[in-house]
């Protein structure tokens, strides 16, 4: 009989502490924002949250209000909704807030990197040395230099200059990652005329091949995320990895001539600080999707925009042609080739209102922080929230604040100047009649915010300022709608549309 009765009672204790930690027993304490658990044990609402983030958010916020505790997969998570309290989480020093745990475990799953303590501090160096200031000077000429070798390497051929066609996603994001890449990675060697010529074709086709291969792994990265790959896509994923090591390798990358300061700083300091040379190669393929995941999309949203809205095309084009102008180039038959440095990129202002618009409507980013330490979370209307040590607490701006209608009125409609007063001098924003810091937030905020983020708008500005001085372009369809977002990547940055737009382009001269 005390045989059974201890069997029972390790069978009980075995039920409730499954049920512990299923989350069965979470309360709601005081001052805790309202909970939200779901009907499903564990799993909560994974499954709304993975099918349409934004969507989910939304019924949440309609449902709670500004602050909310919901249970995703065994996590549970606080959502800020208002954007004029962000600051409470986006200064929070991190011991109270980290942003690291989180990263630390998606880096691993998703790149088969594991990082070291200092990684962190070594991207913001390097970043701020090479992709920000002088150093951004000579990236912009880099990436510049290379979108001119994709875009024009047939120009002195002679040849007639017919119509091409192609998916307006597929040619702006395979130009914009090549010039990227080949200007953060460094260009195939060649001495002397015909041995740079044929460095450059082997330029061209090795990162074609990349890039072919990096959309393979992009179109698994949301699922390879969020670890719901399938058995035959988990490994054609981990086959991918093992070709970007290998294709990106620290052996390969030094052969290389013209490699960024960005790179091969990185991966000195790796290696000074002890890491062995198969994670640098790893650490080399997280650098690639970290750099060139996001440009090419954007420059993708961006033109197609510009090519259905003529009003903007027209004053982009004007802003375009004045810059040439006053720097004393133009683009006429028998020129050499703009050179445009990043002063030039400077004196867009109508070129940032746009990229900052098409950011604002694309861009889906959710900032997660883990909560370190038991913490009182004070909002910007003077309530206080208690939020508990293991959770984690996430700002999601598309919604919170991106397509806010009191912030940004006709949120889902593209203008071009939206983010510029009539004299175009920059806009502020507001909401209930305070003045907001954080009304767009395309690139995150705070220490994790993107190191590399002036360099991706250069990217971005230079692919559309050479597209709009040397081709015409034209919809096949101009009355086709715009696509819409891929729901299933929230949560990673830029979006992507759930299908491509056939354009035509020819070179004008």
């Amino acid at each position: 009989m005390a045989f059974w009765t201890a069997v029972l009672c390790a069978l009980l204790v075995s039920i409730l502490g499954g049920l512990y930690l299923l989350g069965a027993f979470r309360r709601r304490r005081p001052m805790e924002p309202p909970l939200d658990k779901g009907h499903i044990p564990w799993l909560g609402y994974a499954l709304d949250f993975r099918k349409d983030s934004a969507a989910f958010l939304k019924k949440m916020q309609r449902r709670h209000g500004d602050i909310f505790t919901v249970l995703i997969g065994g996590y549970y998570f606080t959502f800020l909704m208002d954007p004029l309290s962000f600051g409470a989480i986006v200064k929070a020093p991190r011991a109270k807030l980290d942003f690291e745990a989180f990263a630390v475990e998606l880096v691993s799953r998703v790149f088969g990197y594991h990082p070291c303590k200092s990684d962190h501090k070594i991207i913001q160096v390097s970043s701020t040395k090479h992709l920000m200031g002088d150093g951004l000077v000579v990236m912009t000429q880099a990436m510049m230099e290379n979108l001119q070798t994709l875009m024009f390497h047939n120009r002195d051929s002679g040849e007639e200059r017919p119509w091409q066609q192609d998916g307006l996603f597929h040619y702006s994001y395979n130009i914009v990652f090549r010039a990227g890449y080949l200007a953060l990675f460094g260009n195939e060697p060649g001495t002397g005329t015909q041995s740079e010529k044929k460095a450059k074709e082997r330029d061209l086709m090795q990162s074609e091949e990349l890039f072919d291969e990096f959309r393979k792994y992009d179109r698994l990265f949301p699922r390879l995320a969020y670890a719901v790959l399938p058995p035959k896509d988990k490994m054609e994923a981990e086959r991918l990895k093992r070709l970007f090591w290998k294709m990106l390798s620290v052996k390969n990358s030094r052969a290389k001539d013209n490699m960024s300061g960005w790179i091969s700083d990185q991966e000195q300091f790796l290696a000074e600080f002890g890491v062995p040379e198969y994670m640098r190669d790893r650490f080399m393929f997280m650098l690639l999707w970290a750099a060139q995941g996001n440009t090419g999309p954007s420059s993708f949203w961006l033109l197609l925009y510009l090519m259905k809205h003529p009003e903007a095309m027209q004053a982009v084009r004007e802003e375009v042609d004045k810059v040439l102008g006053e720097a004393g180039q133009e683009v006429k038959p028998g020129s050499p080739m703009v050179n445009i440095t990043r002063d030039m990129l400077m004196k867009t202002p109508v070129l940032d209102s746009a990229v900052e618009e098409t950011l604002r409507l694309t861009a889906g980013p959710i900032l997660i922080r883990a909560v370190v330490e038991d913490l009182n979370l004070k909002m910007a209307n003077g309530r206080e929230y208690a939020l508990r040590k293991g959770d984690r607490v996430a700002l999601f701006p598309y919604v919170a604040v991106q397509t806010d209608p009191e912030v940004h009125p006709e949120p889902h409609t593209f203008k071009y100047n939206r983010f510029l007063n009539q004299d175009g001098t920059k806009k502020y924003f507001y909401k209930n009649g305070k003045k907001l810091k954080y009304f767009n937030m395309p690139w995150g905020a705070g220490t994790s915010i993107c190191p590399g983020r002036f360099f991706a708008i250069n990217e971005i500005k230079l692919f559309v300022f050479l597209m709009l001085s040397y081709y015409d372009l034209e919809l096949v369809n101009e009355k086709e709608e715009i696509p819409p977002i891929d729901v299933s990547r929230w949560g990673f940055g830029l979006m992507q549309p759930t299908h491509d737009v056939q354009f035509k382009y020819r070179l004008r001269i």
